[in-house]
């Protein structure tokens, strides 16, 4: 095993250069994840690169969102595949590269998308270049990248092909944003975006005060109800974060709107909130008034699972016995597409990709060197993968 792994460490130190332009090169190829044309751009470059490796590769349809990327090394061989999953779009607007192109300072890479996540999908890559190597031929490495995480999946079925695709798998590791501290996520909530639309009178504040109905006046009943879902010790929190009503300041406002985030911590929960919201959308304070609930977008929560912590356990050991900086863990808030993939019953971690911080802003930056030293810890856990499958 030793010998092995040095020639995998000595071919990822001899591509430094290589990975550094492949990040380039896929970073420049904007990829917004409400802009279809511009995602399946960069599909078909991943796919390109995937392909030249050896994987069967097919892209997916997930309208009215990008493309999804799949593709397998080794279908034949024995064994469950190994997994790399992710998403392929960032959460920039178009044209927000040219404010901040892709470069190298000091050894952090800026540029839109190099945290998240192109740089962990560049990773992926060159785990599986690095196997092509040496040789590599024990069990099947398969790819799973979504066109829309960043769009919340709207309107689109990619949350099915994922876990559809990952269907089968050993193991999954998620190329998510790599955390500063060096932490490994166990764990991430979800959340549901929602908006309730009371519908109520409009008439003349003065002159026709009595036919009036007041949406606003409603909604703001309705409010204090929607923030009564939170239960911190259950996991659940909810949020009024945008409220937009009236259309005149001397008349009854006949349509009032808010926007509700929504974060929860266990896939059963989300039943229950939905039956709260929908009571209190049913409740009539003022008469004559009517409320829609619209669910807007939903990312389900990654929970923390026996597998999951077998699988962080098996690459804590893996780190420590080969040299690698020390793993912890941690769940975070923020949500992912790990959550289908232990949906669909993968032991899964997130949080695998390049380290950085400053995720959906202007100051994003990935620290290289966290590249190289990735690519070799996930290389040396799949040459070691027997020991977790047991």
């Amino acid at each position: 095993m030793e010998k092995i792994l040095k020639q995998v460490y000595d071919y990822i130190d001899s591509q430094k250069e290589a990975i550094v332009e492949t990040l380039r090169e896929v970073v420049n190829i904007e990829s917004y994840g409400y802009s279809k044309e511009d995602v399946n751009k960069v599909a078909i470059k991943f796919k390109e690169l995937f392909e030249a490796e050896g994987l069967c590769c097919k892209l997916i349809p997930a309208e009215p969102n990008g493309y999804c990327l799949s593709g397998i090394l080794g279908k034949d061989r024995p064994g469950k595949p190994v997994i790399f999953a992710g998403h392929m779009d960032t959460a920039l607007e178009i044209g927000t590269l040219a404010k901040r192109p892709f470069k190298v300072v000091d050894g952090n890479a800026e540029g839109i998308g190099v945290l998240d996540m192109k740089g962990g999908i560049v990773i992926a890559l060159y785990v599986i270049k690095a196997l092509n190597y040496i040789g590599y031929n024990e069990r099947p490495i398969k790819v799973i990248f979504a066109g829309d995480e960043e769009a919340n999946h709207i309107g689109s079925n990619a949350p099915e092909i994922m876990m559809a695709e990952a269907k089968g798998g050993l193991c999954a590791f998620n190329m998510e944003t790599g955390l500063i501290d060096n932490a490994i996520c166990v764990g991430r909530r979800g959340r549901i975006g929602v908006q309730l639309e009371v519908t109520g009178v409009s008439s003349h504040a003065g002159n026709d005060f009595s036919s009036g109905r007041n949406a606003i006046a409603e909604m703001a009943n309705k409010i204090l109800k929607v923030q009564d879902i939170t239960d911190l010790e259950a996991g659940i929190s909810c949020s009024t974060t945008m409220i937009n009503g009236g259309h005149s300041a001397n008349a009854i406002p006949s349509k009032c709107t808010i926007d509700i985030d929504i974060r929860f911590d266990k896939v059963s929960q989300l039943d229950e909130i939905k039956a709260k919201l929908e009571d209190i959308a049913k409740e009539q304070v003022i008469d004559q008034t009517y409320c829609e609930v619209r669910y807007i977008s939903k990312m389900m929560p990654f929970e923390i699972t026996e597998g999951t912590m077998k699988l962080y356990n098996f690459i804590k050991d893996t780190a420590k016995e080969f040299g690698f900086r020390d793993f912890g863990y941690r769940k975070v808030g923020g949500a992912s597409d790990a959550s289908y993939l232990t949906i669909a019953g993968i032991p899964t971690l997130c949080s695998c990709g390049v380290v950085g911080e400053w995720n959906h802003t202007m100051r994003e930056y990935a620290i290289v060197d966290t590249m190289y030293e990735r690519a070799k810890l996930f290389a040396t856990a799949i040459l070691n993968i027997d020991k977790f499958d047991k």
